[in-house]
């Protein structure tokens, strides 16, 4: 995430944060559970919220688990009537956690815009099934699939090669792809 909180910067600004099992460093290398997760996510967006000036539009934006926490709070906001993101961008989402049990609830509870940025090799989210949960979602959402992306969104240097361009001007078309989705919010 921090390659793209540096890419994203082109876009408007951006302001990363370390949950609290990733502040407490080497003693501690297991996630917080989602309550913890979701309550230091929501701190985040409500310092940012604060310093947002009139027509600012919020947007969360992670990678893998920082994603659907980011889910969690636009539902948890909405569920309670208290502001939230204006959008969520989702890099590498994980929709099969590590047991493979399938994670969609959180999408079909969601009712804010949502891209979805995937590799087409991201064994934590075939494609297919995540097609089949968008045709559920109702939120609005897109899909912006990174050919030969793993769930870090890299691609071989053999697929590179054989389409004749780099990883970062990848990374490149994947920003745009961001700003276009900001844009329309």
């Amino acid at each position: 995430m921090r390659r793209f909180e540096a890419l994203l910067g082109g876009i408007g600004p951006v302001k990363s944060f370390d949950y609290p099992y990733m502040q407490a460093g080497a003693r501690r290398k297991a996630p917080d559970k989602l309550e913890v997760l979701v309550a230091a996510h929501r701190g985040e967006l409500q310092q940012l919220e604060q310093a947002a000036q009139p027509g600012d539009k919020l947007v969360l934006a992670g990678k893998s688990m920082g994603s659907r926490v980011g889910c969690h709070v636009a539902v948890a906001c909405a569920a309670e009537g208290a502001p939230g993101p204006h959008g969520l961008v989702c890099f590498g989402y994980p929709l099969r956690g590590q047991n493979g049990k399938l994670r969609d609830e959180v999408l079909l509870a969601l009712r804010t815009p949502v891209l979805f940025v995937q590799g087409t090799r991201d064994t934590l989210c075939a494609l297919p099934e995540l097609e089949a949960v968008r045709k559920r979602m109702p939120a609005p959402s897109e899909l912006h699939v990174v050919e030969g992306g793993d769930h870090s969104l890299e691609t071989t240097k053999t697929a590179l090669k054989a389409r004749g361009t780099t990883q970062e001007q990848v990374e490149q078309v994947i920003v745009e792809v961001v700003r276009r989705f900001c844009e329309q919010l």
